[in-house]
């Protein structure tokens, strides 16, 4: 596709405006000038013929017997003063008795325009051919004293003369419009300069193009993006801006602080200093905020906000690390299971083969118990893998974690996927093995059931239980019964996962000692 400058579009449109107007004044100016002109010099020929027919020297002249050597005269002076092209003077027989070539007196007029002056007496102006050629004539009857009409005046314009007077006019008239053709053009020039200027020198088609460019990149962005102008007006805002801020629809032309409240965008307006990463609570949730002033001419003309979502970067850095704990937990257990081979190598070599075989017999057990519970009635793999590692971890801890036995799960829906229950019962289980490490008693029993309509975990300990104060703060993040700093995001990820399969947890404290924490999860979401 052929790209046109701007500059080109504006001379262009500049110059066929400019000529398109001056043909079609030249068109109308040139008719009326034609009928304008050839009014004038018809009446001045009519005058003439008038004037000249009333002079008495002409009216006695055709009393005498050569009338022609009286009027041929007077007729060409008059002619050569006022410039006409002739003055024919004829007898009431249209026989010539004055004319500008003397051959030509004495013979009979043409043209075949006389009878309404020589038969009726009318003063009158018509078009005709002549003996000289196409002429505009003022016709005048010459009366005698009596009032008698005795003869004929006409004073006659060629009409190429008359076109030659307009054409010359015409001239100068094209002469201004071409000084008004160059002035557009320089005008149009300027124009398309200053209006380069105004977009950084860029064509309209590149400007369209960054347009369509700029929308597909801050639509594809994941980071909420703001900018204002001096009045703190929103002039640009992007989609993930509008699903961070909770708003459903572009908010521009609207002051900032109705849309995005504890804004300091008006500081770096003032001050235009760059603020990086600053961290603010939003909708309740943690958001990391930069802010950049817009620099024009050495002026602050705006600032642009970037912000991006820090609940989202905790949640993948928790996911990961309950990744790398679930990778930890089969380490723990492989350890276990290490040390146990070399007591039992040990316990081979010595020859003390009572003992080797009790304490196989003793592992067989408490592995088949837990392997009839982990492999008959725990169908999904995920879940499988995930208890067989905190089974590991827990006995390198010496904390009894049992799964029980009523427990019966099916391979979870696909929505299910292995970060989701990672996250919800890894972080569960090792809230609850935390919860019992400074106890006498160290338990933790896991239960699963996905019998009715949701699928349901539970995890007991023997730990202290929550007070009833800390049963509402638990799953706010940032809260952590420890107090210590780093800690609350856990049981607050757990809680945004189970809301995000629109599912629900749940805690109570046991009667006699420890907490239960309670997971339910539809088997099938609204979505489905």
């Amino acid at each position: 596709m052929l790209r046109v400058s701007l500059q080109t579009k504006i001379l262009v449109l500049i110059c066929g405006l400019i000529i398109c107007i001056t043909i079609l004044l030249t068109g109308i100016n040139a008719y009326f000038e034609s009928q304008d002109i050839e009014k004038q010099i018809g009446e001045r020929a009519l005058n003439v013929a008038i004037t000249f027919s009333h002079m008495p020297s002409v009216r006695s002249a055709f009393d005498e017997a050569h009338p022609e050597k009286t009027i041929q005269p007077i007729a060409e002076e008059v002619r050569e003063y006022i410039g006409a092209e002739f003055i024919v003077v004829g007898n009431k027989d249209s026989i010539r008795v004055a004319h500008p070539d003397t051959k030509k007196i004495g013979k009979h007029m043409v043209g075949g325009d006389n009878d309404r002056a020589l038969k009726h007496g009318e003063y009158y102006t018509s078009k005709a051919v002549g003996s000289l050629g196409y002429s505009l004539r003022g016709k005048a009857p010459i009366f005698s004293k009596d009032g008698d009409i005795i003869g004929i005046v006409s004073v006659g314009f060629m009409v190429e003369d008359i076109k030659s007077i307009v054409f010359n006019k015409l001239l100068k008239l094209g002469g201004v419009s071409l000084l008004v053709l160059l002035a557009g053009i320089v005008g149009g020039v300027l124009l398309a300069r200053n209006i380069r200027k105004d977009t950084f020198g860029l064509e309209p088609y590149e400007i369209a193009t960054l347009y369509r460019d700029r929308n597909a990149i801050l639509s594809s962005i994941k980071e909420g993006i703001i900018a204002i102008d001096q009045t703190g007006r929103i002039n640009l805002m992007n989609e993930s801006a509008q699903r961070i801020l909770g708003i459903n629809n572009n908010k521009a032309n609207q002051k900032i602080e109705d849309v995005f409240p504890n804004t300091k965008m008006y500081d770096v307006l003032q001050s235009g200093n760059v603020i990086k990463d600053e961290e603010i609570a939003l909708n309740n949730r943690q958001v990391i905020v930069n802010r950049k002033p817009i620099i024009e001419n050495e002026q602050v003309v705006g600032v642009v906000s970037s912000f991006r979502d820090k609940t989202e970067l905790n949640e993948m850095i928790n996911t990961l690390s309950e990744v790398r704990q679930y990778s930890e937990d089969l380490r723990a257990q492989t350890h276990e299971y290490t040390n146990k081979l070399y007591v039992l190598s040990g316990l081979l070599q010595l020859q003390h083969y009572k003992e080797a075989i009790e304490l196989i017999q003793k592992e067989s057990k408490i592995h088949a118990d837990q392997n009839k519970i982990l492999l008959d009635q725990i169908k999904d793999q995920t879940v499988q893998a995930i208890l067989l590692g905190k089974i590991g971890k827990a006995s390198e801890k010496k904390i009894a974690l049992t799964i029980d036995p009523n427990s019966y799960l099916q391979p979870l829906p696909k929505q299910m996927d292995m970060a989701k229950l990672i996250t919800i019962v890894g972080n569960l289980i090792d809230n609850a093995m935390e919860a019992v490490e400074q106890q006498n008693v160290k338990e933790v029993v896991i239960f699963a059931t996905d019998i009715g309509q949701d699928i349901v975990f539970e995890i007991a300990d023997s730990g202290e239980g929550i007070n009833d104060m800390e049963v509402q703060q638990i799953f706010q993040q940032g809260y952590s019964t420890k107090g210590m700093k780093d800690r609350g995001y856990g049981l607050a990820i757990v809680k945004d996962t189970v809301e995000e399969l629109q599912g629900t947890v749940e805690v109570h404290n046991q009667k006699h000692k420890g907490a239960v924490f309670s997971v339910f999860i539809p088997k099938q979401t609204k979505s489905d």
